[in-house]
């Protein structure tokens, strides 16, 4: 039988572990000010600056493509240059983009910091998963991640809570208005940002033998053959297993940055609920997620044997059953829609913390975990690229209830990719006896 790891002995770790866990979790969740707050702006600049649907869609789609795009570069960098370095100069763009969003209005200016906060925002996610992966083992890999893949669920969900703080407080800077919801988020990542460059390292410094801690190549030796890096980034992107969780990721981040961006403005102009209701309504969606990304690492590392796609396809399939009451409800009351929207998030957030992390990590290893991460990341964010225009045109010329359809489908599609990566599980996680599994390079090998 494969060793298993207690939830409290994975999660506890060296002090070390714990203050890297801490500082990447709260630095994380700090990107998700940045982020969330334009789902509350949206609705706010549609109404009091008067932009259309249409260019609305182009600032989260200007931001979605940056975003993407970065995922792709920003894995290889932190592999090469350390994960540090890449994500505190992506802190810096953040900052700034959204202390500049805040200053005016137009469509073209929120465009182009709109873009440049992807940009910052795309160093995020691969950069510090690289370094959970150098501070904890894979036998913590599924718990662990669970724990720490709160950081974006409940970020997300602090984000949206603040954010509609902000914009809502009227006595706070009255002459500010929705300017409030980019200044004050930029201010608090700010002094989240300081504790990341005073605290963080990329790798321990020393690790005993019996600690269960990877072991970690010096920095110094990572970073002295760019032949090695690029071979790391060639074998990764021949391995089919990449592939078919980024095209599964794929399609859950398509509906998860729809109903992330776009849930304020749906309850607002088609359930008619307001501003404020609709903002800490949505907020469920990440909020309630936290149960279901914390479901999915136990279940898969205690009942699957360190197996993340069967609970990653189970979730997906009971998410789009959820999205179809939506689409069969021709109108629903503050409860009811609270009660679908957090099913929602609860079974979203499960495989997304599964793919996006753990499952990045036992393709990539320690020392390749940044560069899987972003590939897997920047294939599902093209997906995210889309949702702003899909969630316009289905929506404006054939309803919200027709969109969700479209959501429920992707959902099944998701599920789909994962089924040939049923038995696939980490390479130095312990066999045991069972049928044979599926290797991180996607051919099959035996269990002996």
């Amino acid at each position: 039988m494969g060793r298993s790891v207690r939830p409290e002995a994975a999660i506890s770790g060296s002090r070390g572990q714990r203050k890297i866990f801490a500082v990447t979790w709260l630095t994380y969740a700090g990107f998700y000010l940045c982020r969330k707050n334009l789902s509350i702006a949206l609705p706010a600049l549609h109404s009091v600056s008067g932009l259309g649907s249409l260019e609305l869609a182009n600032i989260v789609f200007g931001y979605s493509l940056l975003y993407a795009l970065g995922q792709f570069g920003c894995g290889f960098l932190s592999d090469r240059f350390g994960p540090g370095r890449v994500v505190g100069t992506g802190l810096v763009l953040i900052i700034v983009s959204n202390l500049l969003m805040g200053f005016h209005g137009a469509p073209l200016w929120l465009l182009i910091f709109a873009c440049i906060n992807g940009v910052g925002q795309s160093t995020g996610w691969s950069g510090l998963v690289k370094i959970m992966a150098s501070w904890f083992s894979s036998r913590q890999r599924g718990v662990v991640m669970a724990w720490w893949g709160t950081n974006y669920v409940l970020g997300g969900f602090l984000a949206t809570t603040f954010a509609t703080w902000a914009v809502s407080q009227h006595w706070l800077f009255p002459e500010l208005g929705w300017r409030r919801g980019f200044l004050l988020p930029a201010v608090v990542l700010a002094a989240v940002a300081v504790a990341f460059f005073l605290l963080v390292r990329d790798t321990p410094e020393t690790a005993s033998p019996s600690s269960d801690m990877p072991e970690m190549a010096s920095p110094a030796a990572e970073g002295s053959s760019s032949h090695s890096a690029w071979s790391e980034v060639l074998a990764l992107l021949g391995n089919r297993a990449i592939w078919l969780i980024g095209a599964a990721y794929f399609f859950l981040e398509m509906f998860r940055y729809a109903l992330m961006f776009w849930l304020p403005y749906y309850m607002v102009n088609r359930l008619h609920f307001g501003l404020t209701a609709s903002g800490y309504l949505s907020s469920l969606y990440e909020l309630v997620g936290v149960a279901g990304a914390l479901a999915a690492g136990y279940i898969s590392d205690h009942w699957m044997q360190s197996r993340r796609a069967p609970i990653s396809a189970l979730m997906l399939c009971g998410f789009s059953l959820v999205i179809l009451t939506l689409a069969a409800a021709p109108s629903l009351s503050p409860l009811a829609a609270g009660m679908i929207i957090s099913l929602a998030g609860m079974l979203s957030y499960g495989p997304d913390t599964l793919l996006s992390g753990a499952a990045a990590q036992d393709i990539g290893q320690a020392k390749a975990a940044a560069t899987a991460s972003g590939l897997i990341d920047g294939i599902g964010h093209l997906g995210a690229l889309i949702s702003p225009y899909l969630v316009i045109y289905v929506s404006e010329h054939y309803g919200w209830n027709r969109l969700f359809l479209v959501f429920a489908a992707a959902g099944f599609a998701a599920a789909g990719t994962l089924i040939p990566l049923w038995n696939l599980r980490p390479p130095d996680v312990a066999e045991t006896s069972e049928p044979p599994i599926v290797s991180m390079d996607g051919e099959l090998r035996s269990n002996v």
